[in-house]
């Protein structure tokens, strides 16, 4: 690869990390607190690819002969094939990846994560006392498979998440990530009675209801069954996933 397109690549590509930084589309691929990283990387890497085209420019100014050189002499044939190395980072200025979705879950065994917050599972803080409680899915999963004290039985509890299929199944699902998007794990929440009719794939939705005790176990791959109370379609939120 030629040092010109090295350069214009380097810009490009630090460009694009700085694009998803501000508008937010890094959520997609790493965790918020990762930000300021993100941040660094593409302005080092732009620094970077400015000061080669600078030096290189004062370098060619420097030696430059009156006759110009042959173009075939020392047989620098331009790398036609390095230029599809811009086509993925131009796609990220133009189309940015979307987040995970249900296709992860559908093709990943769901497991009950155990966040450094519940890695006890004896230890889980009081439910506020309110008719409907709003968790985050990994919480309601880990509560529903690790509470001995049964603090979900009975409760109305409020989840949001995108749908995906198993087969008959129609779950909601949202996907937790430790780092970034490389190690995201789904959790599931099979969703039991009326309204679930006609929910499409990866459409996000917010969901009230109950959990069926004991429906958390290795044999449903710690998917806990719940008994709807009412299905609403939701905006996909901006950060799609769960830490």
């Amino acid at each position: 690869m030629r040092r010109e397109t090295q350069n214009i690549l380097l810009i490009l590509l630090g460009g694009a990390l700085l694009k998803i930084s501000f508008n937010g589309d890094y959520l997609r691929y790493v965790k918020p607190a990762h930000q300021p990283w993100v941040i660094a990387g593409g302005a080092i890497m732009v620094l970077l690819g400015v000061v080669a085209i600078g030096r290189d420019l004062l370098a060619a100014r420097r030696s430059a002969a009156p006759a110009e050189p042959h173009a075939h002499e020392g047989h620098q044939h331009p790398a036609r094939s390095a230029w599809l190395l811009m086509v993925p980072v131009l796609a990220v200025f133009l189309v940015a990846p979307p987040a995970l979705g249900s296709d992860s879950v559908t093709r990943t065994q769901g497991r009950t994560p155990q966040s450094s917050a519940l890695r006890d599972a004896q230890l889980f803080p009081a439910l506020p006392e309110q008719a409907v409680v709003p968790l985050p899915v990994s919480e309601f999963v880990t509560r529903a498979g690790w509470d001995s004290s049964g603090s979900l039985n009975g409760r109305t509890v409020s989840l949001s998440g995108f749908v995906a299929r198993d087969g008959a199944d129609v779950l909601l699902a949202r996907l937790v990530i430790g780092c970034c998007a490389a190690d995201a794990n789904p959790v599931t929440v099979r969703l039991l009675g009326p309204g679930t009719e006609g929910l499409e794939p990866d459409a996000w939705i917010e969901v009230t209801g109950v959990v069926v005790p004991g429906t958390t176990t290795r044999e449903t791959n710690y998917t806990p069954d719940l008994t709807l109370a009412s299905v609403r379609p939701v905006p996909a939120p901006k950060d799609p996933y769960e830490y």
